[in-house]
């Protein structure tokens, strides 16, 4: 019996090797793991908290990340690429933070030069009265939808304002992170919650917008 126990912990132990080299080579053709999968965490001391974005329905491209930039906008204008489904938010030395987007659909959109008049955490969303045509089962927001995660709105909005009014268009948040890069909404810049955060961060009321329609 003791032989026997003697041998079997021989095998045992010869077998080691093996296994630990198998592991090793399945940790080495592993995929690696995602380096933006901690950028979008959750949020919490918000009046909602914010949950994480699962980073894997955001495509590398339209993640937030600081990149090099040329224009002849100032530092603090805000470029909206709706071709490319990005916004550029220009910094010092030919660089720009981008950001990914959602833009309107076509008939939808709107382009031009303004500037961001006003600010809001946690908006309230007031559907135009032609958007109510169109969607009549909008009618109970027609004098507002309430703050929340459910809120087309989202977390944060910034106003363009046109030569002194309101063009009715935002850059807003959104809780659909799928949406980004896509040509989904009503006419609105949409970015994710936690980017369109880190963006009303940066930008101070007066700040200029330009949102280009270029092909």
């Amino acid at each position: 019996m003791q032989r026997r126990h003697f041998i079997a912990g021989l095998t045992a132990m010869s077998a080691l090797p093996m296994t630990l080299n198998r592991a090793r080579a399945q940790q080495a053709t592993a995929p690696m793991e995602d380096p933006d999968a901690l950028l979008y965490p959750g949020i919490h001391g918000e009046a909602f908290e914010i949950p994480p974005v699962d980073v894997s329905l955001i495509r590398p491209g339209y993640r937030r990340q600081l990149t090099d930039y040329t224009t002849t906008e100032r530092p603090g204008t805000i470029v909206v690429d709706t071709a490319h489904r990005y916004l550029y938010l220009v910094a010092e030395g030919g660089k720009a933070m981008r950001y990914g987007v959602g833009i309107g659909r076509d008939g939808f959109t709107w382009s031009g030069r303004g500037e961001i008049r006003l600010k809001r955490e946690w908006p309230t969303w007031t559907p135009p009265s032609e958007m109510i045509v169109r969607q009549p089962e909008l009618e109970p927001y027609r004098n507002g939808m309430a703050p929340g995660l459910d809120n087309p709105l989202g977390a944060r909005a910034l106003y363009i304002f046109q030569d002194g009014r309101d063009t009715l268009y935002r850059v807003h948040g959104t809780s659909d992170p799928a949406t980004i890069g896509l040509a989904v909404s009503s006419g609105c810049v949409r970015l994710i919650n936690q980017d369109v955060i880190d963006l009303y961060s940066r930008v101070p009321v007066g700040s200029a917008i330009v949102v280009q329609q270029t092909a």
